[in-house]
């Protein structure tokens, strides 16, 4: 059994929270771990480069000049790329680098992510979080009370609340997700986790979605 203690936004300790840690994975497998991350750092790749060949550059297709008698070095046309101004020999072009795995597969690596952060007690669980209107200051002095401001942090939340995602914006290095949007990427990338006893109840019952990508907006969720 895990047992963790149970913390309110001001830091002090409202009781314990235990669960078998077989309800979020049965062990952890580091090399699924490390494939979903390779995996999701490859959907965030841009390939949008690109380069001209020498078919794409402005200039004419004629020989510059004769082959022989000139006294010079045997010349091409214009294009050339061993000429300034010449296309490139192999141009790059547009690249898709993306790719999807099993669907079973990210639902549990994101379980065993969750596990491994309790099993490493690098994660906070809080009684309940409720904020009637945007403003950082109560987040930013709730996360100092729980010992983790100024680290990379995982707020998890039983579902989307926009106030608490507006009053968390502003904050460097804290990620908002509510727990049905949280994938093995957000929860490995960030140092600590906090949740709320509410999302890891969702957690445990085995709700967790892990359908949104990283840099991604989850459902309902403004784009910054």
């Amino acid at each position: 059994m895990i047992s963790v203690s149970v913390r309110d936004t001001a830091g002090k300790e409202v009781g314990t929270y235990e669960f078998d840690p077989r309800e979020l994975a049965a062990g952890i497998n580091k090399q699924l771990l490390h494939d979903v991350v390779v995996m999701y750092e490859a959907n965030r790749r841009v390939g949008t480069v690109r380069t001209k060949s020498r078919g794409m550059v402005a200039g004419s297709t004629k020989k510059l000049y004769r082959q022989k008698g000139t006294g010079r070095a045997r010349a091409g046309n214009r294009r050339t790329p061993v000429r300034r101004g010449g296309g490139h020999a192999f141009a790059k072009q547009p690249k898709d680098w993306s790719y999807r795995m099993p669907k079973k597969a990210m639902r549990l690596a994101t379980r065993m992510a969750l596990l491994s952060k309790f099993l490493d007690e690098e994660a906070i669980v809080i009684d309940t979080l409720a904020i009637d209107q945007p403003k950082t200051r109560t987040v930013a002095t709730m996360l100092k009370a729980l010992g983790v401001g100024g680290q990379s942090c995982l707020l998890t939340i039983a579902d989307y609340d926009q106030n608490i995602w507006r009053s968390s914006r502003n904050i460097a290095d804290l990620r908002v997700s509510p727990a049905k949007d949280l994938n093995a990427y957000d929860v490995l990338r960030q140092r600590r986790l906090v949740v709320t006893k509410d999302a890891l109840d969702a957690l445990r019952a085995g709700r967790p979605a892990a359908s949104a990508a990283p840099g991604e907006p989850a459902p309902g969720e403004p784009e910054s």
